[in-house]
């Protein structure tokens, strides 16, 4: 392994590591993970390395796990470029969504059905918006235009 230290890099804690290691692990926002994981690859220590090793394999959001991934490369490390996930991130997501579109109001509106997904489980909205990025709105309204079996 050789490392590359760029000027700038750190070989000591940042004051607010325990702050960025609670951010790296925030399922509700993937750009506070992001921000987070840009912060720590600023800093050459064992714990923050392993921080970055863990978003790269396990965030859902390919964004912050391509940066874990710049970042790691940009500290040395041997790091493998992640893959984008295909397919469902969570599992029933079709029966999730279709419950939140039954629940609401016969004639809603997008715009309420979108704002209900975000309120009852951001988890889903923050994965899939850091995911689909531009494209998150025209995916999500083309579930909500599909007809609900009943």
């Amino acid at each position: 392994m050789t490392n590359n230290h760029e000027v700038g890099e750190v070989s000591e804690l940042p004051e607010n590591f325990e702050e960025l290691k609670r951010a790296v692990n925030r399922t509700a926002s993937w750009r506070e993970r992001l921000d987070a994981v840009n912060e720590l690859g600023n800093y050459d220590t064992a714990p923050t390395i392993k921080l970055l090793q863990h978003a790269l394999t396990g965030d859902q959001v390919f964004q912050v796990r391509e940066a874990a991934y710049r970042k790691l490369k940009q500290l040395g490390e041997d790091a493998q470029m992640p893959a984008k996930n295909k397919g469902e991130l969570f599992k029933g997501l079709n029966k999730v969504l279709l419950r939140i579109k039954k629940s609401l109001p016969e004639g809603h509106t997008f715009e309420q059905f979108k704002e209900k997904l975000q309120k009852t489980r951001l988890d889903i909205y923050d994965t899939y918006e850091g995911n689909k990025g531009a494209e998150f709105d025209a995916w999500l309204r083309g579930i909500w235009e599909t007809p609900a079996r009943k």
